[in-house]
């Protein structure tokens, strides 16, 4: 088992993602690697510190009692077909917009909790990496040695570029597992400060740069030319926008 492949292993083995003969296979590795040991460590720490309850979306009593009280509803007998011919059109359309609502509110809930679960996963990944001195598996400034490096280890080809002209000096890259699939981290360095840049195949169209915050870092994601890109540092927003906008170039 190759240091790279074991490492990228790691997070999936946290989550008891993988098959029994990898198990064993990293497991025999821990036995003999005090590094990848100390790493899968802080990587249980760090996963045991996200699970906790205060995170975690806990529904209010009057959500409750709304959603019981449809159930409730949802048991009653149906109404006698000649009742149902009598009511007035304008029920039926009123009733079918409100259902039309609450599909669309339930989808942009569903969809606003996929993207703080992701915005949460993208910190602790960037924090992971500056704490368990794992920052890059390839460590050059040269981005026609950055790129090839990932062929064979991920099914798709990262954009790789050279800023170091604008400020922005390419440090490095590393392979990840996030959302639940393998993923490029392309590193840069602004000053003394530290710009993971991670990325991977999306099927959606393109999306303009979108800024958010989460526990002291900036992010800015967004989707260009088949793929998923999301910056993030604790350098300030305005730089870090300026960032974005030469690697969409």
């Amino acid at each position: 088992m190759t240091s790279h492949a074991q490492s990228n292993l790691l997070h999936a083995y946290v989550d008891d993602e993988l098959d029994l003969m990898r198990s064993m296979e990293l497991e025999d590795h821990l036995t003999e690697c005090a590094d990848c040991a100390q790493q899968l460590a802080s990587f249980r720490a760090l996963k045991a510190a996200m699970a906790a309850p205060e995170l975690r979306y806990t529904a209010s009593n009057d959500l409750r009692t709304r959603l019981i009280q449809q159930l409730q509803k949802a048991e009653r007998p149906p109404v006698r077909e000649q009742k149902m011919r009598s009511l007035p059109w304008w029920n039926w359309a009123a009733a079918a917009v409100c259902l039309l609502i609450a599909v669309g509110g339930l989808l942009l809930y569903s969809g606003n909790r996929h993207d703080q679960t992701l915005a949460r996963e993208l910190v602790a990944d960037h924090v992971r990496s500056l704490m368990a001195t794992h920052l890059t598996d390839v460590l050059t400034s040269d981005q026609h040695t950055v790129k090839p490096w990932f062929t064979g280890k991920l099914d798709f080809s990262p954009r790789v570029r050279d800023l170091s002209a604008d400020g922005f000096e390419l440090v490095g890259g590393r392979l990840d597992y996030l959302d639940g699939h393998s993923a490029a981290a392309i590193v840069y360095q602004r000053r003394k400060h530290v710009i993971n840049l991670f990325t991977w195949p999306e099927k959606s169209g393109d999306e303009s740069p979108h800024a958010t915050a989460q526990l002291g870092f900036n992010l800015i994601e967004w989707t260009q030319d088949g793929m998923y890109y999301c910056a993030i540092s604790d350098l300030n927003q305005q730089e870090l926008g300026e960032f974005v906008e030469l690697v969409r170039r």
